[in-house]
């Protein structure tokens, strides 16, 4: 707006002042002065001018994390485990392939030795393959089929975790063609603590003890033992058991000779002595759950059910500490030396005590890759041992595994046995060759059928011996 600079003055001035400046030219039209900014409402700050801002210095990206160093690679496995033990390695093996994104293709079988033949003959073996036993094993890595696995391991970690003896049994040479993953003790006898309590009998403590017994539970109208010698292909496997435990207990001095067919026949005295001692119990009708015949017929797994039913169907199961894994399977309310327990399988000569009889599960690779080494490593380590460990039915060979891991007393009392055990002895037939083995399976189902026919079995399996060494 424009400013006004003369104020009111007398009215004549004011009239003289109008008629001079009329007088005078127009002066030009004054240069208007800037308008000033309106003023902010009074609840608004009065803005401040902004003061420039330094731009932050640009920083790198966080990396992404890094990539899984197998993702995508698959590892074949063939091993005999199904069920309860097979969701066990399933669990082993997860933290691995979550780890490497690598992934197990896992196939079960019983026949697990005609497969891989087969598969062998065809050039399509698997990656790794898990056996129950160094026989087959060591077979093949004569026949150069199997990768030498010290050429990757660390030998002397592996010494450190591993009992020389583990180490020796899969050795050929200057090569180490297996690793052992799984063990378990074999000499035990499973009942149950209630059953014996109700029908009063005690735990026996020898041989003619338990044959004392049996007769005993016959003469009370029950049955002492449950049996089963069905697997499949590998049909009377269960029976090899009890003559390497009768064996080591009557002829400890001649056991190793006995699987390696040294110096030894099969019709020897102390090999058929084994087998007719087994004989008074697996072919008495009265003494067997389902007679003769449903020992033939009932699944090595299934056969320790009775032990806890009510009221019990049998009395005593031998069989290994894997056998808890089925029990537990079909009967998951049972606790563990409440309702089912073990005893060490009895001596028979006392001079030979009760030596242990072990075996166990070892992996040996066919095909040397990067994702089946780094299973093989890591299937050896405590730590994934442990996994097994710590769902039951299962003894670590990697010592480094506490003791304090085994989920109930029963199992981790068999890792202390076996740890301080004074005799241990590898299961027989599974160090045997192929050959030999498979003859001893079919000759425990055909000496069930026909005892009389010892003779002519034992003769029949040492004919094979002859070829096979």
């Amino acid at each position: 707006m424009f400013k006004q600079v003369i104020k009111g003055l007398a009215g004549a001035a004011i009239v003289l002042a109008l008629i001079l400046t009329a007088c005078q030219p127009a002066p030009p039209e004054p240069t208007p002065t800037p308008t000033e900014e309106p003023a902010p409402p009074p609840d608004e700050p009065t803005p401040t001018p902004e003061e420039p801002v330094e731009e932050p210095t640009p920083t790198e990206e966080p990396a992404p994390p890094e990539e899984r160093p197998l993702e995508g690679e698959t590892v074949s496995v063939i091993a005999v485990w199904g069920g309860a033990e097979l969701d066990s390695f399933r669990a082993m093996v997860a933290p691995w392939e979550e780890e490497t994104g690598a992934t197990v293709e896992y196939e079960g079988t019983r026949d697990i030795e005609a497969v891989l033949t087969t598969r062998i003959a065809g050039d399509n073996p698997p990656d790794v393959a898990g056996l129950p036993g160094p026989g087959q094993l060591l077979a093949w890595a004569e026949e150069g089929e199997l990768v030498d696995v010290s050429t990757f391991l660390d030998m002397d970690a592996l010494r450190e975790d591993y009992d020389e003896g583990w180490i020796e049994l899969a050795r050929l040479d200057d090569g180490l063609y297996g690793v052992f993953i799984k063990a378990t003790v074999k000499s035990f006898v499973w009942y149950s603590p209630p059953a014996f309590e109700a029908a009063g009998y005690e735990v026996p403590e020898t041989w003619n003890e338990m044959i004392a017994l049996s007769e005993q539970i016959v003469a009370d109208g029950g049955t002492p033992w449950c049996i089963g010698l069905e697997s499949g292909a590998a049909s009377g496997w269960p029976g090899t058991d009890w003559i390497e435990d009768i064996m080591l207990r009557t002829a400890l001095d001649v056991y190793d000779n006995w699987w390696q067919y040294e110096d030894i026949s099969w019709t020897d005295d102390e090999i058929r002595n084994a087998w007719e001692m087994w004989g008074t119990i697996v072919t008495n009708e009265d003494f067997v759950w389902g007679g003769t015949t449903g020992v033939l017929a009932t699944n090595f797994g299934e056969a320790v059910y009775p032990l806890l039913e009510e009221p019990a169907g049998c009395y005593m199961h031998r069989q290994a500490t894997f056998i808890q894994d089925f029990l537990m399977d079909q009967f998951p309310e049972a606790v563990p030396q409440e309702d089912f327990n073990y005893f060490m399988f009895p001596p028979i000569d006392e001079a030979y005590g009760s030596p242990m009889l072990v075996a166990g599960d070892l992996f040996g690779m066919f095909n040397d890759t990067p994702a089946a080494r780094s299973l093989i490593e890591w299937l050896i380590s405590a730590e994934a041992q442990q996994i097994w460990a710590e769902r039951g039915g299962f003894i670590a060979p990697n010592r480094q595994v506490p003791a304090d891991v085994y989920p109930d007393v029963l199992i981790g009392q068999a890792a202390e046995m076996l740890a301080t055990a004074d005799v241990v002895r590898f299961d027989a037939s599974d160090m045997m060759p192929s050959a030999v083995n498979d003859a001893f399976w079919s000759g425990i189902l055909e000496f069930v059928e026909n005892p009389d026919q010892l003779d002519q079995i034992l003769q029949s399996i040492d004919e094979i011996a002859q070829e096979a060494y």
